[in-house]
């Protein structure tokens, strides 16, 4: 038996106005998600324990079955394990997202948080930039590492963990009430303005209508983690394929191993296509037994408000991963139970991720279900059948008690 996670990152969201009270994805076409779910289990399931800040750091490990409150020790710090960075246990770590600040004449605390992303900014961009903050913020005890996209890394040595504010929570809204309290922090984040405001890469950028990379804004602190050989827990030797370090970091910090896809980029215009296959490849050809797919454009979408293009990523996903994997495994006459979800909603309306439970749709090509005509929040809830300690549902997938 083979096994599958398709991890549509945020995926799930609300009823909107402009859908005629659809979620984005009941709106979605996804004629594979809805042959699935009338064949499969259905049900909602908890991702984020309560009081735990809902973000794709608690929630995916979750998914992978590793109970966040026990397991979770901050995202940066799983992020520095797929840079390849070496922490101390006193050092601290902290995402550096390269976001997009209002430019008005006006103190730095006045300004309006725009974009956590910087539109995507690609890796070789955001490099550039990131050594000149490596020039400029020469701080003692201080160190920056290139990571993906905006997504990137800030070390202390001998630090302290504080509380930060993620720029996705703030988007459209001045920063002064979100600032770090600790002063070396800030001082840095206002002294990254300074230098990224002009920098030609962002001259450019404003050229050809893009939002500038003009910020450093730090969060996720945490320091390092230390999980359970996912091997050892399940008895089953897994694959992780994802663009994004934090699940790279994740499956380092597992001892699982990762498939880098050419064009995999964790934005909209993903190569999906090529992590389905990777998928099939692992598990047909190289003897994996285990395969977690990540897909991180709902999520993105979704922190952008665009509906229009969280609905794209989600039919993205139904057309060019799960319709490859399924047909794929099929064709190689491989048994395969599939589980399909995301790990936190995301909805546009907000642009941030939100706490409630998630759909979830589990398939077995050995033993068909009595399933629901579709796959979505609505038909997932009907069905009564919740997990409220969703870390456990890896176990449901595997059928055993991993836990």
């Amino acid at each position: 038996m083979k096994y599958v996670v398709v991890l549509s990152d945020g995926m799930a969201g609300r009823p909107l106005e402009e859908l005629q009270g659809l979620t984005t994805l009941e709106a979605a076409k996804t004629p594979v998600m809805d042959a699935l779910a009338k064949m499969s289990e259905l049900g909602m399931a908890s991702m984020v324990p309560k009081g735990m800040a809902p973000g794709s750091d608690t929630a995916n490990l979750a998914v992978m079955g590793y109970d966040p409150e026990i397991y979770y020790t901050g995202r940066s710090p799983l992020e520095a394990l797929s840079i390849g960075v070496e922490m101390e246990k006193t050092d601290v770590s902290f995402r550096c997202n390269l976001v997009t600040l209002s430019e008005e004449d006006c103190p730095y605390e006045e300004r309006t948080i725009l974009d956590h992303s910087s539109d995507e900014i690609s890796t070789e961009d955001a490099a550039v930039l990131i050594e000149e903050l490596k020039k400029g913020l020469k701080e003692e005890g201080y160190d920056f590492y290139v990571g993906t996209s905006y997504r990137h890394l800030l070390v202390q040595k001998d630090g302290e963990v504080t509380e930060l504010t993620p720029p996705h929570d703030i988007l459209t809204k001045k920063i002064g009430a979100y600032l770090p309290s600790d002063s070396m922090l800030l001082n840095m984040m206002k002294k990254s303005y300074e230098i990224l405001k002009e920098h030609p890469i962002n001259t450019e950028r404003r050229r050809k209508g893009l939002n500038p990379a003009n910020s450093a804004w730090f969060w996720g602190a945490g320091r390092k983690p230390a999980l359970a050989s996912f091997e050892k827990k399940t008895g089953k030797r897994g694959v992780m394929i994802s663009a994004v370090d934090l699940l790279k970091g994740i499956a380092v910090g597992a001892g699982m191993d990762r498939v880098i896809v050419d064009g995999a980029n964790g934005g909209l215009h993903t190569n999906y296509a090529g992590k389905a296959q990777a998928a099939v490849k692992a598990l047909t050809e190289d003897g994996y037994d285990f395969a977690y797919i990540h897909v991180e454009a709902p999520d993105e979408m979704g922190h952008q408000g665009s509906m229009k293009d969280k609905i794209t990523a989600i039919e993205h996903v139904d057309s060019e991963v799960l319709r490859i994997v399924t047909e794929g495994l099929e064709a190689a006459a491989e048994d395969y139970r599939l589980l399909l979800l995301p790990d936190h909603p995301t909805p546009v309306a907000v642009r941030t991720h939100t706490g409630e439970p998630v759909p979830w749709l589990l398939y077995d090509s050995t033993k068909k279900a009595e399933g629901k005509p579709a796959y979505n929040e609505k038909t997932a809830a009907q069905t009564g059948n919740n997990w409220p300690e969703g870390y456990r549902l890896l176990g449901h997938l595997l059928q055993e008690d991993i836990c």
